[in-house]
């Protein structure tokens, strides 16, 4: 049995990832993949992780927990999606960087499965849109509190996913940008969710309607019409040129206002963000998914 992990990471889905895949749960289901809501293990889980103090679970333990989450006897495929799997958003920065508990948290959910193929998925976000929305998540909006001393230039997801991949110890590891989600949310549906190309995907143009509208998403659907057959490359690049010209106003943009940030330390945040991306791609034992 394969136990996915779609870790968030916090301010980068918006429950949008595990709603698409409970609407294609009929599709799934064939696939052998039964997807799993927060209130069916947040509980349970917290209560094992405390409960094992660092230890691996016993057979009998992890079949009680499986037993209360699933519906059905032939589950080959289990989704969780929810980024308290990582901790609460006031903990996503350390002294030393972005979410340092990061790859402990991933071991031990997996410890939780210990006869179960454990998966773990996430999306990567630029350091400064990222705690410009988590920022009021924390209590009080108390930004000197979630830095915890660190400087932002401190803020790498290199340091982060090396990390996570050592406590990973060899498991699959599926990685993206949210930046890219709109060009690249089918791929990232179907593989978290195991189903396969030749099934129809129900909600795939659910971040571009956000970003066009109704009326943006009309030009999107003439474009795609024009075409017999549409490759994932054409098919992104005919979503690209129709968010360069149709996006509604505000949606490709965000403002940054963080105590201290000048333009100047966003640009270096974000040209790290970029370099961090580039490594992280190529890093072995990690699955990235392009634009």
């Amino acid at each position: 049995m394969q136990m996915v992990f779609h870790m968030g990471v916090h301010a980068t889905d918006g429950d949008r990832l595990l709603k698409t895949l409970l609407n294609n749960r009929s599709a799934l289901q064939k696939a052998g993949t039964e997807v799993v809501t927060p209130n069916r293990h947040r509980g349970m889980f917290d209560e094992a992780l405390k409960s094992l103090d660092g230890g691996t679970a016993t057979v009998e333990m992890e079949q009680i927990m499986l037993d209360a989450m699933l519906d059905s006897d032939h589950t080959s495929r289990v989704v969780m999606s929810t980024p308290t799997f990582i901790g609460a958003p006031g903990r996503a920065v350390g002294p030393d960087g972005l979410y340092p508990q990061m790859g402990a948290r991933a071991a031990a959910l997996a410890r939780l499965f210990p006869s179960a193929e454990a998966e773990f998925h996430l999306a990567l976000r630029n350091p400064a849109t990222l705690l410009t929305d988590i920022l009021p998540q924390v209590a009080g909006g108390d930004y000197t509190g979630l830095m915890q001393g660190c400087h932002p230039l401190q803020l790498r997801w290199r340091t982060a996913i090396q990390n996570l991949v050592r406590a990973a110890r060899g498991r699959r590891m599926v990685i993206w940008c949210h930046e890219d989600v709109p060009l690249i949310w089918p791929e990232i549906v179907r593989i978290v969710g195991g189903l396969p190309n030749n099934v129809p995907l129900s909600g795939g143009l659910l971040y571009m309607h956000e970003i066009l509208g109704d009326i943006g998403i009309a030009r999107l659907r003439d474009a795609m019409g024009i075409q017999d057959q549409v490759s994932v490359t054409q098919r992104r690049q005919i979503y690209g040129d129709v968010l360069q010209k149709h996006a509604l106003p505000g949606t490709l943009d965000q403002v940054i206002d963080l105590p201290g940030w000048t333009q100047q330390v966003v640009d270096q945040v974000t040209d790290n963000y970029r370099a961090d991306v580039a490594e992280i791609a190529v890093l072995p034992g990690v699955e990235f998914i392009m634009p």
